[in-house]
């Protein structure tokens, strides 16, 4: 490999590093491998969701809440500690990258910094 390394394909940052035989970007967690012939280009990338405190979540998991909340339109708080089963993984919306359904809540999008992984 030459000295210099490719900028990262997803974020551009000219701060990727070696690890193994992977490309890692520290800004933006993406890993790529120095082969690839088309440079991330249309290539679906699966974007890893990282709870409150760093653990890496999946769809299916169960977290729990790391702060009470309010929500809108309902006269309580969803408060820290409440147990979120089975969430589902979603492309972020307006910084929202969980789906999940709340016991005495209904259905809600929830924040991955919010939550940690039980």
């Amino acid at each position: 490999m030459s000295d210099t390394l490719p900028p990262c394909p997803v974020c551009a940052s000219e701060y990727s590093y070696e690890m193994g035989d992977l490309l890692v970007c520290p800004e933006c967690a993406h890993e790529w491998s120095p082969n690839d012939s088309d440079n991330g280009e249309d290539v679906e990338t699966e974007t890893v969701v990282k709870d409150a405190v760093g653990n890496i979540l999946a769809t299916g998991d169960t977290v729990s809440i790391v702060k009470t909340m309010k929500v809108k339109g309902s006269p309580q708080d969803l408060k820290i500690g409440t147990k979120v089963r089975n969430i589902r993984l979603i492309t972020p919306v307006n910084g929202h990258d969980i789906d999940a359904k709340v016991d005495g809540f209904g259905p809600m999008k929830l924040k991955s910094s919010v939550v940690k992984k039980i």
